[in-house]
């Protein structure tokens, strides 16, 4: 635990990506064998400051942001304001049935169909969040020429202003694929964001939900009352 902390308390000194020296040299330097030393970056990577790379060694990640939530944040602005490089890269897009949770969020008919819009969010170049945006397919002729960039304000210049009006935050363990596609140690959470955003009028336009980085995110919820829909 004594190595963890000098180690932790070093991190400050890499910059995002950097690599620690090897597990050997680490031990010689400490004086104590590698499965004592390893003990201690295991400390360390539980908490999500540091990735074990197969082959390469141990990678240094970004550590935590806190992100206000409130009816009018928009993700993309919101980070570029903290002074972030956000960038939203399409992974893919779909017409498909809208599900139960759908139907009632976005207060569709029965048999709907939904466009699906899945995005990967970077931050200063490193995966942060993976989003799916759902919209009625009423917003096709809107939607059809979005390629990337964020999605709020590309609803913003087709005249769409939206606004949260409800949110869910949840949390669980990643995927093997969503571990692979955020960069992230399989064993550690993920935050779940579900979220409705709505026009002027209260008509609810988008159903998103997000898988989020929790040893990059601390969402703060920072004024009113969210109500589920």
């Amino acid at each position: 635990m004594e190595i963890a902390h000098i180690l932790r308390s070093e991190l400050n000194g890499f910059s995002v990506g950097d690599y620690l020296p090897s597990e050997a040299r680490l031990a010689e330097r400490f004086g104590v064998n590698r499965h004592t030393l390893r003990r201690a970056v295991d400390e360390l990577v539980r908490e999500g400051r540091v990735l074990r790379h197969k082959g390469r060694g141990t990678c240094v990640l970004a550590q935590h942001i806190v992100y206000p939530v409130d009816a009018s944040s928009a993700y993309s602005k919101t980070l570029t304001s903290m002074g972030f490089r956000s960038e939203a890269v399409l992974l893919g897009r779909q017409h498909r049935l809208a599900t139960p949770d759908e139907t009632r969020g976005l207060a569709l008919a029965d048999d709907s169909r939904v466009i699906e819009i899945k995005t990967l969010r970077l931050l200063d170049d490193q995966p942060i969040s993976l989003i799916t945006h759902c919209f009625s397919d009423r917003y096709e002729q809107v939607l059809h020429g979005y390629e990337g960039g964020s999605l709020r304000l590309h609803m913003e210049k087709n005249e769409i202003r939206l606004k949260r009006v409800s949110t869910l935050i949840g949390a669980r363990v990643p995927t093997p694929v969503e571990a692979i596609q955020l960069l992230m140690p399989r064993h550690a959470p993920v935050l779940t964001i579900r979220t409705i955003s709505a026009d002027p009028a209260g008509t609810a336009v988008e159903l998103s939900r997000s898988v989020t980085r929790a040893d990059r995110f601390t969402y703060h919820i920072t004024s009113g009352e969210q109500h589920e829909q």
